[in-house]
């Protein structure tokens, strides 16, 4: 029986709880190279809530500590786990690097490109496995897109169409996610975006963008109730967020609209509004030389549609059959059922559970066979650098590279964050 890797988790909130989940659900699919020794919060309370959880889903509870230091006395820790408020992911990554572990940290990677620059250095310093949590590019269907894609079912990739529209005045899961020294929205989610945009259409070249503060003051619906109610994904956060205040102000932007160039040459029309009212809107859309793809909502499960000229729409069976060499990899097989699938339909908190689990049993293998994880310190800090173009891109009232946002050389509206980050 080959020995587990002593993990610990480090943030035992909402998101804490999500990984915890995810774990628990690898273990069960038996392919889980972990056993969980640590969970580690200044708040002992959540600390404690995430240790309790792991008795019941694990069958073993891990010691609950305040920080790191204590952390490192639990015993032989090899890796972690950092789900802690974006604000702290640099400074704990690099302690944890440079105490020799390994790790997966939540995205965004950093809270601004300058972060990720010294967590990209101190992975190349000490050697340490960094992945970055980005699950939508996980998700079976957006496997099957980019399969799609490479086979050259719709050409060469000329336009990429990505729209999402809604959230009005609301809170979208917590505060810290309106606050621009702690994260905001067009970072927390555009990160998932950029992501996903370069995982099918490569690096980004050059980024144009208005960005606006719609929404001064938002309002959470779930204050004051029990905690059952309003935007709670994966239902987990529901216990916070009734403690969170009925209304507060934002300060970071809630609206892009943009248009983006990659290197291959394809463009983006990007629209990310969280502060839109009335209809709420999704489209993700390629357009290719010889046809196009429709792509669902992530994590929905729902069927991709091909579209080519003079013929029918396809959306079933039929799309494996244009990439007859695809498979999804052993831990993503046997979390979903199938390692070809076109669709799948699970609860939403299912779904989130199993993409995480794909994540951890990821990071397992790179420890142990000494692999780079395939979203590595690299592809988080693009998706950082990518987002954040767009915000620096309305600063500066030009479009932008986005390899010089990436590289830190462009960097007004990051500069109130870095102070407050004392970067």
């Amino acid at each position: 029986m080959t020995e587990k890797i002593p993990l610990a988790i480090i943030g035992c909130g909402g998101m804490g709880h999500r990984h915890l989940y995810g774990l628990a659900e690898l273990q069960n699919a038996g392919l889980s190279p972990f056993e969980l020794v640590g969970a580690c919060d200044p708040n002992l309370d959540n600390a404690n809530s995430l240790a309790d959880q792991a008795q019941e889903r694990l069958g073993t509870r891990p010691q609950p500590v305040k920080d790191l230091e204590a952390l490192a006395a639990v015993g032989a820790i090899q890796a972690v786990d950092i789900t802690t408020l974006p604000a702290h992911h640099h400074t704990v990554a690099i302690e944890a690097m440079e105490r020799g572990w390994h790790m997966m940290c939540e995205k965004p990677m950093g809270l601004t490109a300058r972060a990720c620059k010294l967590m990209i250095a101190k992975a190349q310093e000490t050697g340490r496995v960094l992945s970055v949590a980005e699950n939508y590019r996980r998700d079976p269907i957006n496997r099957l897109a980019k399969a799609l894609l490479d086979a050259g079912a719709i050409g060469k990739p000329r336009l990429m169409q990505h729209v999402t529209m809604g959230g009005g005045d609301g809170m979208l899961i917590s505060v810290w996610r309106h606050q621009k020294n702690a994260s905001g929205v067009l970072l927390d989610v555009g990160t998932h975006f950029a992501d996903i945009m370069e995982y099918y259409l490569g690096e980004a070249e050059t980024a144009y963008a208005q960005t606006r503060l719609h929404e001064k003051t938002r309002k959470n619906p779930v204050a004051g109730t029990d905690g059952t109610g309003g935007n709670s994904p994966a239902g987990i956060y529901g216990r916070w967020q009734k403690d969170m205040p009925a209304e507060f102000a934002a300060t970071a932007d809630d609206a892009a609209y943009a248009t983006i160039l990659f290197k291959s040459g394809a463009v983006a029309q990007y629209v990310e509004d969280h502060a839109a009212h009335g209809e709420h809107l999704w489209k993700r859309s390629i357009h290719g030389h010889l046809g196009s793809l429709d792509l669902p909502g992530d994590r929905s499960g729902q069927r991709l549609t091909l579209h080519r000229d003079g013929q029918d729409p396809i959306d079933d069976q039929a799309l494996l059959d244009l990439v007859p060499e695809h498979r999804l990899n052993e831990a993503t097989a046997a979390l979903f059922g199938g390692d070809r699938l076109f669709e799948y339909n699970f609860p939403f908190p299912e779904t989130d559970r199993k993409l995480i689990g794909v994540e951890y049993h990821e990071l397992g293998t790179c420890i142990e066979h000494g692999r780079q994880p395939e979203v590595s310190a690299h592809e988080g800090a693009r998706a950082v650098g990518l987002s954040y173009s767009l915000m620096e891109s309305q600063v500066a009232g030009r479009a932008l590279l986005v390899d010089e946002v990436c590289d830190d050389q462009v960097n007004a509206y990051q500069a109130e964050i870095n102070e407050h980050l004392g970067l």
